[in-house]
């Protein structure tokens, strides 16, 4: 079956170079106006284990669908004019947490997220316009903004779509660790080879890990970062708050500043909200060998 042609023009729209200092004004703004690491980590969804944007989408977009299905019967007016109104106001924290997670994408899918943000926008402000007009009793008109507005909610909500299945952005890019690497123990390295109190990067059996050591304890992570794929070796130790110590007991990527816990592989900072898989390891005859749990 043939592609339907919209998703050629997204292609064409992942490579818009126009829009990049649209999307850096934007982005300077969100940082700024985002800067409580703790209110960006709640905005991520690191306490919920995953993106809280999609979990709060579902009130306005909830809303405004059943707004547009009373909105053809007859005598259901209040009741349509009281969901569209919760559907902008709840459109602020969905939107809140959209740019959070927005603001620390690569190049492509800054592109693709910044048309569909201005998309719900529009249709944000289509729906507020459509609330005033049937409190002033011009249901008619209020109806045919509400239309419009799902109209434009639905095309950005293709286009959020396309950034999470086709882009792959929020999803966890770790997933396939436990599916590829095979079960049981495997040598890594002689214990006297590994550096003491720095992070190294090693591959068993084809999987990219990151290897940390603090005397005979080896702490072993999956080298891709959760969030979005980055090297976790080539970032730096920290603490638990971020402050590069050179001692700490966390990474930080070095890509997009995701936090993880070296002993356990736990999310202490976003925009990762998965965990890094975890490496059991042992010392046998001097060799350090890892085990992952639930592999293969």
């Amino acid at each position: 079956m043939r592609r339907a042609p919209l998703l050629k023009l997204i292609d064409r729209l992942e490579d818009a170079t126009v829009l990049d200092p649209f999307v850096k004004g934007i982005k300077r703004v969100v940082d700024a106006a985002l800067r409580p690491r703790g209110l960006r980590d709640i905005l991520h969804g690191v306490p919920l284990g995953h993106p809280v944007h999609p979990l709060a989408v579902q009130v306005p977009l909830g809303t405004w669908v059943s707004a547009a299905v009373l909105d053809a019967v007859p005598g259901t007016e209040r009741a349509a004019r009281m969901l569209i109104g919760v559907g902008v106001v709840s459109a602020v924290p969905a939107a809140m947490a959209g740019y959070t997670d927005w603001s620390k994408l690569h190049e492509q899918q800054l592109r693709v997220g910044v048309v569909h943000s201005v998309a719900n926008l529009v249709a944000t402000g289509l729906y507020a316009t459509s609330f005033i007009q049937r409190t002033r009793g011009k249901h008619t008109k209020g109806k045919l903004l509400g239309y419009a507005g799902l109209m434009v909610a639905a095309g950005g909500g293709f286009l959020g779509g396309h950034l999470t299945y086709r882009q792959a952005a929020g999803v966890n890019h770790t997933e396939d660790v436990p599916h590829l690497f095979p079960a049981g123990w495997h040598p890594l390295a002689p214990l006297s080879n590994i550096a003491d109190g720095k992070l190294e990067h090693h591959i068993v059996e084809e999987t990219s890990l990151l290897v940390f050591r603090q005397g005979d304890e080896v702490n072993v992570l999956s080298d891709v970062c959760s969030h979005l794929s980055g090297p976790l070796h080539e970032g730096e130790i920290v603490d638990e708050d971020g402050t590069s110590s050179g001692s700490g007991t966390c990474v930080e990527c070095p890509w997009h500043q995701s936090v993880f816990s070296l002993q356990t592989g736990e999310v202490i900072h976003g925009p990762a909200t998965s965990g890094q898989p975890r490496f059991n390891t042992r010392i046998t005859d001097g060799i350090v060998e890892v085990c992952l749990p639930g592999a293969g």
